[in-house]
């Protein structure tokens, strides 16, 4: 894994938590127990701090960023899919951000809460728990994540178990 000090800042990675080999990872970052990092995410935490909580996937081709003036919080469980923009802003335990979706400075995507798929979630937004933030930018449809355990915290287990197993079998081959 390309894991980068950037002059004192030292990333802090759990030793129970999976960073694949073709991610990166640089500076003030913090990686929680059992999250999983996945190829090609990238989190640079040269201005600023990165924490991702317990348990929580970052999936391929990620982007998570910070400002001086704002860090970037991911919670406990939480799943961030494919190819997503994360800055300077705070998620909470228990949430989904979709596939290619943008969640920008000072917004709060509160528990439970979903950004569905190429979802933008402007400067200053809340997505309140169990609401689901949709389109560009994004729209609240409040109350409309049913139940959290099928939509996000399966998903979660699914990822703690796949980094087990990437730890376990994953071998370079060329």
């Amino acid at each position: 894994m390309a894991v980068y000090a950037l002059g004192d800042q030292v990333p802090q990675i759990d030793p129970t938590a999976f960073v694949h080999p073709d991610a990166t990872v640089i500076g003030n970052v913090v990686i929680g127990p059992e999250s999983t990092i996945w190829p090609q995410a990238v989190l640079r935490g040269d201005y600023g701090s990165i924490t991702v909580g317990a348990r929580t996937s970052i999936q391929d081709g990620t982007v998570i960023h910070t400002t001086e003036r704002h860090p970037t919080v991911i919670g406990d469980d939480c799943v961030i899919g494919h190819l997503a923009h994360i800055e300077c802003c705070t998620i909470e335990d228990r949430s989904l951000v979709g596939s290619g979706s943008i969640v920008l400075h000072r917004a709060i995507v509160r528990s439970e809460a979903v950004v569905g798929a190429n979802a933008v979630v402007p400067n200053d937004m809340e997505v309140p728990s169990r609401a689901m933030a949709l389109g560009v930018p994004a729209k609240l449809r409040l109350d409309a994540v049913k139940d959290p355990d099928a939509v996000i915290g399966r998903g979660a287990r699914n990822y703690i178990r796949n980094g087990e197993r990437y730890r376990a079998e994953l071998r370079r081959i060329d």
